[in-house]
Parts: structure tokens; sequence; C-alpha cells
């Protein structure tokens, strides 16, 4: 098996400041030496590895951010190592190289886990290109978990911002940091005092009206568009986030 790189790598996309780490994980040293010599120069780190038990010992002790890994190796395939790692639930993002180029190959790939199928010989910039998508992709992927989401109501942390519906919102620290305990704990009534030193560190006592403005800060934006309540009172107790009445 050969790869034929192209003249020029694609540089149309630069990898961010924090180099992603690639494992290169191919049986012949010159596709190896070519792949990971194209992906160093577009600025990632690169490591390589000639077989799958050594591209499985490279994941664990390296954990890369994504694997380029040939199908047809010695001492362990590249099939059984997407296995593998799948049955760990290990998600990094895998293409996958052959010199087979068949419907069943690619079935076959793409039911052991891999995220991508390139065949040889393959030009290197599409390669680049192909770990590119899978990068961005995974990075999408992982800030998709991290957002909080009730009913119709998607709040972003990293941003304190969010969405209801189609309409954006934006809160303050505190408005965040009280509209993220109630989505930690949905259909849960929440005493008053727990959100006090959960959110503000201190329980201002009976006489404070502190939590009420927030919580009226909050409601007038989460209903601003004439949406249904859900962050609800509970009489003398505290606070529940829950679906409107009926929904």
């Amino acid at each position: 098996m050969t790869a034929h790189p192209s003249a020029a790598p694609a540089t149309g996309d630069s990898p961010p400041a924090a180099a992603p780490r690639i494992l290169v994980v191919d049986d012949e040293p010159e596709v190896r030496a070519a792949v990971a010599d194209g992906l160093a120069v577009e600025g990632y780190a690169v490591r390589g590895a000639a077989d799958g038990l050594a591209a499985l010992s490279e994941v664990a002790t390296w954990q890369p951010d994504a694997l380029v890994l040939d199908v047809m190796m010695p001492v362990l395939d590249g099939l059984a190592v997407c296995r593998r790692l799948r049955a760990l639930d290990d998600r990094t993002p895998i293409l996958v190289l052959t010199a087979l180029d068949s419907v069943s190959e690619r079935v076959d790939g793409l039911d052991a886990g891999a995220d991508d199928y390139l065949v040889k010989p393959f030009a290197l910039d599409e390669l680049i290109a192909r770990v590119r998508a899978l990068l961005r992709r995974a990075a999408a992927s992982a800030a998709a978990d991290s957002r909080l989401a009730f009913a119709d109501l998607v709040v972003d942390p990293a941003t304190r911002s969010g969405h209801r519906g189609g309409r954006p919102l934006e809160f303050s620290r505190t408005e965040y940091a009280l509209l993220e305990l109630l989505l930690q704990h949905p259909g849960q009534v929440l005493p008053r005092e727990t959100i006090l030193e959960r959110v503000w560190g201190r329980d201002f006592g009976p006489d404070s009206n502190s939590l009420a403005v927030y919580i009226g800060y909050l409601r007038r934006k989460l209903e601003a568009g004439g949406e249904p309540r859900l962050v609800h009172t509970v009489h003398g107790i505290g606070y529940r986030l829950d679906r409107p009445e009926g929904a």
C-alpha cells in the first residue's frame, strides 16, 4: 500500500493554538511517515504506531484527539482496534484507511465504530481535511453535551446564554447560577435556604427578598415571549423547575 500525497497540503483551516494530538497507525513505514509529516506541517502533534496493540497502548497513555487507522495490519487489525475502543466507551474519532474499496468493507469499518473512511491511495490534503472535520464534529458534540436543557429551554454554561424556543437569552452571573441549580434538579422542590446557600453562599434570613427578586428576573426573561411558566413557587418551602401544567 502506498499513499500519494498531493503537491501541497490544504491550509484553509488552521488548527487551534493548542495542537490536537493525532495518532497515525499503519504497518507501512512510508505511509505512516507521509501522513505524520503532512499532519505535523499543519500544526498537529503526531505520534505513530505500527500495529493495533501498539495503537491501543498509545491511546491509553497519550490519549490522542483522533486516530488515523489502517485496517490491514499484523498482530491486531484496525477494525479490531475500533471494536476494542468502542467496547471501552472510548469515543475518540477514528479515520479508517483501507486498500479495499467495496461497500461491504466500508460497512464493516463503520459498524466497527469508525467515524470516517478513506481508500488508499489517497491525496494527503483530503486526509487532512477529513481529520479537521472529525475534530470539528467532536468539539461540537462535546459542547452540546455540556448544555443544560429542560422542556424548550437550553442553556450553555460556557457563555451563560441560551434560548427558549428560538428566542435568545442572556443571563447575569447570579441569574445563571440560580437557573443552573434549578436545571440540575428538575421537578425537585428546592428549599429557599438551600438555594440561598448554594447561589449566594449564605442564608440572608427570612426577611430578605433577594431570592424572590432574582426569581422574578428569571421569570421575566424566560417568559418574555409569552411562554408558559417553568419556575414555580412552592409556598412556604421554595421553588421548583417543572413543566407547565397540562404540558
